[in-house]
């Protein structure tokens, strides 16, 4: 006989509410109903922090089977390019050893693909760069899984964790890949992927609460230690205990991501001469009393502002005062220090332009998006700023809360690091280029680059974190060479490899590549690198001036030019570098590097390929591109 639910007084539902749940409960198994108990408390959690907007896609996920499988153990592995999928891999392992489930991680550029077939549970945590690109250090992983000599896994179960950034056309394509390609090769899908957008915090923490409910089953419930409680939403933020021991940060510092440390500017000078067309900066904030440590490569992460005159336009455009109180990302707040703070103002998304469509009752706008092909849609996304939406097509009698959920939480930024700490202690340096442009008749600016370089001076502070990148390191061994290639403000990481290296007194060569547009007014740093060329620490230095001749020359030539040395280089172990902009120099300099040593090994481009393929499996070609 069917067990009935429990009555539901109190509850404040309506009958039809009442009635549907009652419903659910006849259908549901125990270790269904355990589940729901999780997914429902993340429901509560979220309506309990303001959280007003439609349900996020994690709230349509079911687990994948009707069985409830018990882990003892799981591995998590992680392709990650900017670090947010290798931290959410790290505090997904922790919360699973917390609740008695074992748990390993490792990153997908070091994972062995020999191991595959023997794999028993895997979950991933997998971000999407670019047009649909995985991360550049998992990529061996991903070409291997859809070549011919990937294994049949009919043993294996899985999940997929996808992150990436809605307002490119290929949304989470990496995730989907990895999805879609273990099940043809015959895995079984342990839980329905979760596609999550840059602000994928809350969606992550659901779906890894939901996974390890499942994961824990009801053989784990009532157990010793795990009496408390099973895993939910409202007792597992991320990287802290789910039940039993007292949560602890996973850091030894308290400061993080989600708890940023707030950093006084030491300095902010400008670095380009005077007639130059850039007005690059060169920033240094003091990391005293933080605890705060990291290495060359690494990246900070700055929490911006929004430009004050475009917090008032908006205020002014809507006639509202801005101590309006709204439902923010952490509770309720004034309208003003929402716009300032909490949502992204600037560029629309995806998400803003339906909602827009919705409260404007604009159906031409509803479906100018989908109607698009990649190419249009890419650039109707880059000509589409909010201001300019809800003046061309207004909403009368927007309230100040719709507006608010229709926004996307304002997103950190990571600058590659510009100084060693064994050269400036308590001190973090940074070089930003910040960003203005003119679009529609009006100036526009970066939000975090033109916060950082106009808004902030000598004695005021910003809210910062470290994100590490393990794959933008040093050679561990000092004697090895190095070669670095980057333009602009992508020198910025060789400046802390320079300044370790001296440090260290490590022995080994350098060889710096340099672009920038005029000698005279944009060779940043250029008195640093002329004495560590006098010193010998630079063993050499070759320098690209785009704008200083009437053929323009990038370092893609210079390399082309010094091909036969370059490559003896590489012979010698030397580590290949690469800090810059994505889609044009770094893809400039990737073909560049494949016809030098295509001219030199003269066995072909596919022989180019894989040699390149093998230095990066190998750590000796690293990159970090924005």
């Amino acid at each position: 006989m069917d067990m009935m639910p429990p009555a539901l007084p109190g509850t404040g539902m309506d009958d039809s509410q009442r009635e549907l749940l009652r419903s659910l409960g006849r259908t549901l198994s125990a270790e269904q109903a355990f589940w729901v108990s999780g997914y429902f408390s993340g429901v509560a959690e979220a309506r309990g922090n303001f959280q007003t907007a439609e349900p996020s896609a994690v709230t349509a996920i079911v687990p994948a089977r009707q069985d409830s499988p018990a882990a003892a153990s799981m591995k998590i592995l992680y392709a990650s390019e900017t670090g947010n999928a290798a931290e959410l891999a790290r505090q997904f392992a922790s919360q699973a050893q917390r609740v008695g489930i074992a748990a390993s991680v490792e990153d997908l550029a070091r994972y062995k693909t020999r191991a595959l077939k023997d794999e028993t549970m895997l979950l991933f945590v997998a971000s999407t760069h670019g047009e649909g690109e995985p991360a550049e250090p998992a990529l061996p992983f991903f070409e291997f899984l859809a070549g011919r000599k990937a294994p049949p896994l009919p043993h294996l179960r899985f999940a997929v964790l996808a992150l990436g950034d809605s307002t490119y056309e290929f949304f989470c394509q990496a995730g989907k890949m990895l999805d879609r390609r273990l099940e043809e090769l015959g895995a079984q899908r342990l839980f329905e992927r979760c596609d999550c957008d840059v602000d994928y915090e809350a969606d992550a923490r659901r779906w890894i609460d939901a996974v390890l409910n499942l994961l824990q089953g009801p053989q784990q419930v009532g157990n010793g230690a795990h009496d408390a409680a099973p895993s939910s939403a409202s007792n597992a933020a991320l990287g802290f205990a789910v039940a039993g021991p007292v949560p602890q940060p996973l850091a030894s510092t308290p400061y993080s991501k989600a708890n940023p440390f707030l950093a006084q500017v030491v300095e902010n000078i400008r670095i380009t001469g005077r007639g130059s067309s850039k007005d690059t900066r060169h920033i240094e904030l003091a990391l005293d009393g933080s605890g705060l440590t990291y290495e060359p490569g690494d990246a900070l992460g700055v929490v911006p502002q929004n430009d004050p005159a475009l917090v008032a336009e908006l205020l002014d455009l809507f006639g509202w005062s801005g101590s309006e109180r709204v439902a923010g990302r952490h509770g309720e707040l004034e309208l003003r220090r929402a716009l300032q703070s909490e949502f992204e103002i600037t560029a629309a998304t995806p998400r803003f332009i339906e909602k827009w469509a919705e409260l404007s009752g604009d159906k031409e706008l509803a479906g100018q998006l989908a109607q698009k092909t990649g190419a249009e849609r890419a650039a109707f996304m880059a000509a589409t700023h909010i201001i300019d939406l809800v003046k061309a097509r207004p909403a009368p009698g927007t309230s100040p809360q719709d507006f608010v959920a229709a926004l996307r939480g304002l997103q950190p930024r990571l600058y590659s690091i510009a100084s060693s700490p064994e050269q400036a202690p308590d001190e973090v340096h940074l070089c930003v280029a910040p960003v203005r442009y003119r679009l529609h008749q009006r100036e526009r600016h970066g939000v975090a680059s033109v916060h950082l370089a106009d808004r902030l001076q000598g004695g005021d502070s910003v809210p910062i974190y470290l994100q590490r990148n393990e794959h933008f390191r040093l050679p561990s061994d000092p004697a090895t060479p190095i070669i670095m290639i980057g333009a602009g403000t992508g020198v910025a990481p060789y400046r802390a490899f320079l300044q370790q290296r001296e440090a260290l007194q490590a022995p080994g060569r350098n060889w710096l590549f340099f672009g920038e547009r005029h000698f005279r007014t944009d060779f940043l740093y250029q008195t640093e690198w002329q004495e560590w060329l006098r010193s010998g620490l630079l063993s050499r230095a070759e320098v690209a001036f785009s704008r200083d001749q009437q053929q323009k020359i990038y370092v893609q030539h210079k390399l082309r030019e010094k091909g036969a040395e370059l490559f003896d280089w590489i012979s010698d172990g030397a580590h290949l570098y690469v800090c810059g902009d994505a889609e044009h120099m770094a893809a400039d300099v990737h073909g560049a590097l494949l016809a030098v040593i295509g001219d030199q090994r003269g066995r072909g481009s596919e022989d180019a390929q894989e040699f390149l393929r093998e230095l990066q499996g190998a750590g000796r070609y690293q990159k970090d591109v924005y």
